[in-house]
Order: structure tokens, then sequence, then C-alpha cells
């Protein structure tokens, strides 16, 4: 039994819980009234850490490359879309860069030319979700199986088998652990963003990635047009900008290679 009882591994959360737990005993025996403070604390971390998109405090998240890692990758999420995703296309193909999309279950099922595209110009795909719903981590574990179920379903009628998962808005939940474990996914995240609110505010994008990427990170940005179309003409150009001073300066490399595990799996 006490075997059985060392293979068990713990999540940092239940880990946490188990300490917090002690230390609540212990107070109450002590000083009762101040029992309630760690177990308040304890709620308190529960309720802020699915916002952290790197930490892993309820399941393990890939957010970077491993330690000492130089180079860094690119991934494009909320896509396909025909009014972005070729643009994308064309300027990755222009700087000879390689990316991962996190694509949107409903959005594949509707543009499955474009899922052959991304993979005919040599990328990579990761499931991303089915309609995107921002709420997703706070339904049912049914209802959160189903819908990551349904994206890879879909995506194997394609062809690809996702081994990665990104939540919408990077959000986690302690539910997400078993239903990934179920679907043969690991979660991976991102450590750089431009905040730039799905392309909505596009203004120096190139600048705000550039002005905090470091070696090892994981970039996000995203595969949709910007919502003014007056800014599809900039939006190019800073992307432009931006995958040259990559190229030039930090070493992009496909995400398999940043994480040191496969992103997906071609199905004959």
């Amino acid at each position: 039994m006490f075997d059985n009882l060392a293979k068990i591994s713990f999540s940092p959360a239940e880990k946490t819980g188990f300490i917090t737990l002690g230390m609540a005993s212990l107070l109450f025996f002590i000083y009762p009234s101040l029992a309630v403070i760690p177990l308040f604390l304890f709620l308190l971390l529960c309720f802020a850490a699915p916002f952290f998109p790197g930490f892993s405090f309820f399941l393990p998240i890939i957010s970077r490359g491993p330690a000492g890692m130089e180079s860094i990758a690119l991934t494009f999420d909320d896509g396909p879309s025909p009014s972005s995703t070729p643009i994308l296309l064309d300027l990755l193909d222009r700087h000879s860069l390689q990316a991962t999309f996190f694509v949107v279950g409903e959005k594949a099922a509707k543009y499955p030319e474009l899922i052959t595209e991304i993979l005919a110009r040599g990328h990579t795909l990761g499931n991303h979700s089915w309609s995107h719903d921002y709420f997703l981590m706070l339904r049912r574990q049914n209802n959160l199986r189903k819908d990551i179920h349904k994206t890879q379903e879909n995506l194997k009628e394609l062809g690809i088998q996702p081994l990665v998962f990104r939540p919408p808005a990077g959000i986690t939940s302690p539910r997400l652990g078993k239903v990934l474990t179920g679907e043969g996914l690991i979660t991976v995240t991102y450590s750089c963003r431009a905040l730039d609110r799905g392309n909505r505010n596009i203004r120096n994008l190139s600048g705000k990635i550039l002005e905090h990427l470091q070696p090892g990170d994981i970039v996000m940005l995203h595969d949709l047009a910007p919502h003014q179309k007056k800014q599809l003409g900039y939006w190019q150009k800073e992307l432009d900008h931006l995958f040259r001073t990559l190229t030039l300066d930090y070493n992009p490399v496909p995400l398999e290679q940043l994480i040191r595990q496969p992103v997906m799996r071609l199905i004959n």
C-alpha cells in the first residue's frame, strides 16, 4: 500500500492544500481565530491561479522553452480565417519561418482548405477549443471534455491529431488536467504576447513583442484580421518588421523543437 502511495503524483494545488490544512489545524489548537487565514489564502490562490498562463498549479503547463534555450517559437491563436491566415502564411514564407497555429474547431470545420494550406506550408496545429468560449473553464467537466474532444475529432477527419492544447485566453481550471490526459494532450500556453486584444489594438505590435522578448519565449499572436479594415496594411507591416527582427536576432524554431516534444501527429 505504501509503495502505491509513493507512486501517486500530486499537483502543486494538492500539495499546497495538504500544507494549508496542516497549518490551519495547528493554528486552530494554538490561536483558533487565526486558523481561517491559511484557508482563505489558499482559496484566493485557487481563484487567481487559472488566470496566469504560465502557472502550473492545477496541471503541468509549458509556457516557454527549457532553461538555457536560446531560441524562440511563434504561435498564432483563434484562426483559421480567410481574411488573415493567407496573409500570415505568405509573411512566414517570406521570412522562412515555421509556426504553430492553435485553431478553433468550428473555424477549422468551416475552412478546411485553410487547414490544408497551413500544413502544406510546413506549419503545425494545436487544439484551441471548439468555439473559443471564454467561460469554458467554468463549465462542467463533461462539457469541457465534449468541447475539446469535438475539436480533436474534427481535426482527425482532416488528417491531424494535435498533441497540444491552448485554452482560450490561457485560462485553465482544476478540471482541465484529467480531460487533457484522456485526449492525449498537454497544455502549452505562452510567455510573450502583445496584449493586442485579438488584434483590436495593433499599434506598435512589433515593438510590444520585442520589448519583452527573451530567449526561450513562446510568442503568442493572433490569426485574426484587425477589426478596422483600414489597419490591414499597418498590421502586415508590423508583422513583417517583427518577423525580420526575429530572424536576425532571436533564431526562431518550430514549437516542437523549442519545447522538445511533438505538437501534432499526421494520420494516414
